[in-house]
């Protein structure tokens, strides 16, 4: 944002942990009330605070002014996935549930899409703090609408814990016991946790393309929006879709169907780097997009799969917690403070530098967390059932 003359490091911080922090925090809070009450209201009281401060964003006028806001977006959009995973593991089956996850998580290209687009085609006629205000006033509105959302009934509780029952205090407990007894789940956070280490680099994707590639800002993000809304959107369909298959057809673990995509879609994620007017540097950028579309169902449907039904938001959001407030800050922060490092060393195109280092961290790490989380999956999950199954 160069009308507030922002660092690479304070970028950074803005879109990392100064968010992530908040709703790291809070969305544990959240995830606890998703697991007892009435999770539509839950989501659209967050929508119109996670909205309101994303308008109030369009005031700021220095670092310190569009930090306030940002806190508190977190505490709003914290009550989003949590809740809403929990609905959808109550309402769809184990074999339909990556499908119904990866199209939630249609939202997140969507989302991207859509403000690419209002910020490379409308930025340059209302202005960024216009594009705050309108993405703003957009959102208050619908999470009005949501507030008269009926509930899904929950299902498969057992019969000693009613949704209401069990105090915050307890939900953790319970949280940090199913935590310790789960391989497969620590294994698929950490794995998670290592790829949004690589999304929070990404945050400088658009300061890359006009420093190292030589991009018009707005031309970027036009194109941009427009490639994660098509191929974002499809990567998110096959991502859920595909891993049902899989599941169904042959029994493979969804981290497992994970550990096979990043093999063969991450190497095509380096040809970005390729000279811009090659048709090599745009297989790059639609695979991008269509990688992370497709990672979000697998995962939050494994989690889902393997605890008890009576605390599925609490572990969404400690997930949440994990792959944004270390992987996603963690990786935005460091990629900011490596940039700037590199820029006054001299180095010529620092953003690629630093955006190819934090891909190649995690094809060192990822993997190996993916193997090892399917080959313990069908035993932790059972351990599990039987133990919970006990308390009924």
């Amino acid at each position: 944002m160069p009308a507030l003359n922002l660092t690479n490091a304070e970028f950074g911080l803005l879109t990392g942990i100064i968010f992530t922090l908040i709703y790291t925090i809070s969305g544990i809070f959240v995830g606890s009330l998703a697991d007892r009450f009435n999770r539509s209201r839950i989501i659209g009281c967050g929508v119109i605070i996670w909205s309101f401060f994303t308008a109030l964003s369009g005031l700021a006028k220095n670092f310190v002014q569009l930090a306030i806001p940002r806190f508190f977006i977190g505490v709003g959009e914290s009550s989003i996935t949590p809740s809403t995973m929990s609905v959808l593991a109550d309402r769809f089956g184990k074999q339909r549930l990556g499908f119904a996850a990866g199209f939630y998580y249609m939202g997140v290209p969507v989302g991207v899409g859509v403000a690419l687009l209002i910020a490379g085609f409308l930025g340059p006629v209302i202005g960024w703090r216009g594009s705050f205000y309108l993405l703003g006033g957009i959102g208050v509105a619908l999470g009005l609408l949501m507030l008269f959302v009926k509930d899904h009934p929950r299902t498969k509780l057992p019969q000693k814990t009613e949704t209401n029952e069990r105090s915050f205090k307890e939900v953790l407990t319970l949280l940090f016991e199913v935590l310790g007894k789960s391989k497969s789940l620590g294994l698929t956070i950490l794995a998670g946790t290592l790829y949004h280490f690589v999304l929070g680099a990404a945050a400088f994707d658009i300061r890359w393309a006009v420093v190292d590639k030589g991009f018009e800002a707005d031309f970027y993000l036009q194109i941009n929006s427009l490639v994660f809304l098509v191929f974002g959107v499809a990567g998110s369909v096959f991502g859920g879709a595909m891993s049902d298959w899989a599941l169904k057809k042959y029994d493979l673990p969804r981290t497992w169907f994970l550990l096979i995509l990043t093999f063969v879609l991450m190497p095509l994620a380096f040809t970005r780097y390729a000279d811009p007017t090659s048709v090599i540097f745009w297989i790059g950028i639609v695979s991008s997009a269509f990688s992370t579309g497709c990672f979000y169902g697998p995962v939050f449907s494994a989690i889902q799969e393997v605890v008890p039904a009576n605390i599925r938001g609490s572990v969404v959001a400690f997930n949440l917690l994990c792959i944004n407030l270390v992987g996603y800050s963690l990786g935005s922060y460091t990629a900011g403070l490596s940039i700037d490092y590199l820029l006054d060393m001299g180095v010529s195109q620092p953003y690629t530098h630093v955006l190819v280092g934090s891909v190649v961290i995690y094809l060192l790490t990822g993997p190996i967390c993916y193997y090892l989380a399917g080959k313990h999956y069908d035993a932790d999950k059972k351990a599990l059932e039987i133990q919970f199954s006990k308390e009924t």
